[in-house]
């Protein structure tokens, strides 16, 4: 276990931004920084403007109203629903990962990315045969080297 402080802004830790559509798929990837600029321009490019976006109280998120946004926050230090406004969904998708990634010991910084994309996967397709799941797949490349 990682001494020292815990959560964002942690010494040592990779920024992650994840995003999860509501009764859809969750999207993460490793971030240079966790500043507004960054995650802005990040929901810019995957979210359609005018979306209704839940959040915590993290600053960074401040200026999604100025880019065309609906934006509503959820105040975790009070509680963690409001109605409708909660980012229960998320929070579920970073404990499934956490608790998939503390089996390894600690993973190559280089090669977090892609232990990331697979908790990905996993995650979006946690209901699914993943052994069927990835028949589809080669299916479709197969289809593709084919046709080539």
């Amino acid at each position: 276990r990682r001494k020292g402080k815990r959560g964002r802004g942690a010494a040592g830790k990779v920024p992650v931004f994840g995003i999860l559509e509501r009764g859809g798929k969750v999207r993460v990837e490793v971030v240079q920084n966790v500043k507004g600029e960054t995650l802005l321009e990040l929901t810019i490019k995957k979210v359609k403007r005018g979306s209704l976006v839940y959040t915590d109280r993290f600053q960074s998120y401040n200026g999604l109203v100025s880019y065309g946004f609906r934006h509503k926050r959820i105040d975790h230090s009070k509680r963690f629903a409001n109605g409708k406004v909660y980012i229960n969904g998320i929070e579920g998708f970073w404990s499934f990962a956490k608790e998939r990634l503390m089996k390894y010991h600690g993973v190559n910084p280089a090669r977090f990315p892609f232990y990331l994309k697979e908790l990905e996967f996993r995650y979006n397709y946690r209901d699914a045969d993943l052994f069927d799941r990835l028949i589809e797949t080669l299916g479709e490349y197969a289809r593709v080297a084919v046709t080539e």
